[in-house]
Formats: structure tokens, C-alpha cells, sequence
């Protein structure tokens, strides 16, 4: 494993230090701080409302869609989750979050926009989520503490694979926070060390993970893990052509020595 650079933090720390002393632009300065507010507060609610509904085996929600209705309802809520999140990442899904900010400050406010609107499809899933009632197992004890403990877990291999992919784009601080200082928002080389050095997919696995560690387990639960799972698995094969078209040799090289999802053992690792 190549330990993680350190200098996906430095680049962060450089970038937020430098919206204290933004250019002058009273308009830009207000655009930006209101986009940046208003990202990183539904992205900490989407965060929040993900971790308690499924720590509950998605036992919990808002959602009172009545009969078999609901189970419609629960399905259009997890596919619209990959549908739009996937939609917003082609040339179609450019031009819609171009729609969402000032026409000027658009292109810049890019993975800000984008941000929102995965925090908002995320909110949405785990807050209107119709439960079903049922609850076919939940862990108590020894069992219960170690569940956790993975749950937790998967948490942090989350969060330490969206720094290791770049903080500033998967939290879309990279946005608002070049707004505020126009300048022009300067995307991370791909990642290759950290958790990237050992699968190429790292923060969809993660993101799957957090799916099948729960203590609670629900008809809900195992639907939404499987949804999910299936979508963590498939939905990278998208990016990774993106990938290819963007860093042609050098990324076919990454691809050859890393494996997609699933880890190599130790003997099996090319030497160096």
C-alpha cells in the first residue's frame, strides 16, 4: 500500500485559507459564502439523517405512504439517488447545474451545485422513506458492539477515501471557495495512493460497506443494501471511462496494477 499523500490536505488548507482575504466583489463574495453555507449544511443533515436511518435498519422515517404504495415510493426513492447522481455527471448534467447558479458564476460553482443536489437526494431517501414494520433481527450484546465498531468503521474508510479522491470536490468546497476567491478551481490529479493503491473504487465500496454493518436488520435494510450495492459496483464503470478518456496511459497503467473493487492478496501484488 502507498500511504496516503499529504498533500490533498495542504492543497485543502491553501484553499480555505485563502477565501479570509478574497478579492474584492461584494456580489461574488455573497454568491459564494451563501453556496458554500448552504452545501456543507445539507451535506452535514444528508450525512447525519444517512448514519441514523440505517444504524435503525431504515426501521425509521417520515415517509407514511399508505399499503403497497409505499413499497413504489421506497423504490422510486433509491432510483432516483444513482439516476440523477449519475444524469448530473454527463454533458446533459453540465448544462442543468449550470442552471442553478448565476449564469456567470456557474461554471465555477460546479461541484458545489453538484454537492447539493447528492445531499438532497440523500436527505430525501433516509428521511421519506416509508419503514415497513418489520424488524427481523437486531443485535444486543457482544454482538451489537462489534457491529458497531464496523459500522463505525466503514464510516472512517468513507471519509478517508473521499480525502485520498480530494476533500475540496467530493465535499464541493472546491466550488464556492474558488468563487470567493476568483480564481479558477484546479481539480486533483487522479488519486492513486492511500486507499486508491489498493482498489481503484475505494469510496463506493466504503459507501457499500456502510450499507451491510448495521444492527438492525430490516426487509428495508436489506433492500436498500442490495439497491445501493449494486449501484456502488456498476456505476464506476462510468467514471473509470471518463478516467481513461482524461488520463489515457497513464490511467490503463493504474488499471493493470489495481484492482477494481476487491483487494489483491499480499502474494499476489505486483512488485515494485
Amino acid at each position: 500500500m502507498k500511504p496516503t499523500d499529504t498533500q490533498p490536505l495542504w492543497r485543502f488548507l491553501n484553499l480555505a485559507l485563502g477565501v479570509l482575504k478574497p478579492p474584492a466583489g461584494a456580489w461574488r463574495i455573497a454568491v459564494a459564502f451563501s453556496y458554500g453555507v448552504l452545501c456543507h449544511l445539507t451535506f452535514a443533515v444528508a450525512v447525519l439523517s444517512m448514519i441514523i436511518a440505517m444504524f435503525f435498519g431504515m426501521s425509521q422515517g417520515f415517509g407514511r405512504v399508505p399499503g403497497l404504495w409505499a413499497i413504489l415510493a421506497n423504490v422510486a426513492l433509491i432510483a432516483q439517488f444513482p439516476l440523477v447522481h449519475s444524469l448530473l455527471l454527463s454533458p446533459r448534467g453540465s448544462r442543468i447545474l449550470a442552471r442553478l447558479a448565476p449564469r456567470s458564476f456557474a461554471p465555477t460553482l460546479s461541484t458545489t451545485t453538484y454537492a447539493i443536489v447528492a445531499s438532497v437526494q440523500l436527505l430525501a431517501l433516509f428521511t421519506l422513506w416509508t419503514p415497513s414494520g418489520i424488524i427481523w433481527w437486531q443485535a444486543d450484546g457482544a454482538a451489537f458492539t462489534i457491529i458497531c465498531v464496523c459500522y463505525g468503521v466503514s464510516w472512517l474508510l468513507l471519509s478517508w477515501a473521499s480525502y485520498d479522491a480530494g476533500a475540496e470536490v467530493q465535499s464541493g468546497a472546491l466550488g464556492w471557495m474558488s468563487l470567493a476567491q476568483n480564481i479558477r478551481p484546479v481539480f486533483p490529479d487522479m488519486p492513486t495512493t492511500g486507499l486508491y493503491s489498493i482498489i481503484r473504487q475505494p469510496i463506493y465500496v466504503s459507501f457499500a460497506l456502510t450499507t451491510w454493518t448495521v444492527p438492525v436488520w430490516t426487509p428495508d435494510q436489506l433492500f436498500l443494501a442490495l439497491s445501493l450495492t449494486a449501484y456502488c459496483l456498476l456505476a464506476p464503470r462510468l467514471k473509470e471511462r471518463r478516467f481513461a478518456q482524461r488520463y489515457g496511459d497513464q490511467f490503463e497503467a493504474y488499471k493493470r496494477d489495481v484492482p477494481y473493487a476487491i483487494p489483491r492478496a499480499p502474494m499476489h501484488q505486483r512488485k515494485p
